[in-house]
């Protein structure tokens, strides 16, 4: 059952990562400038003292300008950085952007090691990437289980930021799969009911 679940979701995996490479650069830019545009309107956004963004990889929603407008603003913001000894990734507060990113250990950007670690409960949301999700909060992340076991603790809300080409029927459930509170694409915001 367990590798027939792998296999189902290594072949979605394989299904968006192609309809992704379809996506024109302006389409993508345009696509992460209204999600961010559409993010900023909602409640939940507005309400977050702090947000847990996360450092986009070139087929993600960009989410990066919001980082430093909600610095500006006045929000907590921490990016997830990766201890190789515990082999996971621990939320860390970002202040000064410009001088506190670093490549980290896979070549995504995250915080360097002087940023301090910072409890996902200060927190009033967290970004949450993913290769697909479903419009009732089901989530397939890149299969290492990274995001789920950040997420599995934690009852500060999560929305699942996607473009709409990412959203998809059906995704095959683990018990371990974390969902989301809310999907957001460049056209639509969901409250995932759970």
């Amino acid at each position: 059952m367990k590798s027939e679940m792998h296999e189902v979701k290594a072949a979605l995996r394989q299904k968006v990562h192609a309809t992704l490479k379809q996506l024109t650069p302006e389409k993508r830019a345009a696509g992460s400038a209204a999600v961010c545009a559409l993010l900023k309107q909602q409640p939940f956004w507005q309400k977050a003292a702090g947000v847990l963004f996360f450092a986009p990889m070139p087929d993600e929603v960009n989410v990066w300008p919001l980082m430093e407008e909600s610095l500006a603003g006045g929000k907590v913001a921490a990016l997830p950085r990766y201890d190789p000894g515990a082999n996971d990734y621990f939320a860390c507060r970002v202040q000064h952007p410009q001088h506190e990113i670093v490549a980290g250990h896979f070549g995504i950007r995250e915080p360097n090691r002087a940023c301090p670690e910072l409890s996902l409960e200060r927190l009033g949301l967290i970004l949450v990437p993913g290769v697909a999700f479903t419009t009732a909060g089901a989530r397939l992340g890149r299969g290492r289980g990274f995001y789920d076991r950040l997420l599995a603790e934690t009852h500060t809300l999560k929305c699942g930021v996607a473009f709409d080409e990412q959203i998809v029927e059906t995704i095959p459930a683990a018990n371990l799969d974390v969902h989301m509170d809310f999907i957001l694409t460049p056209t639509c915001c969901v409250t995932c009911e759970q």
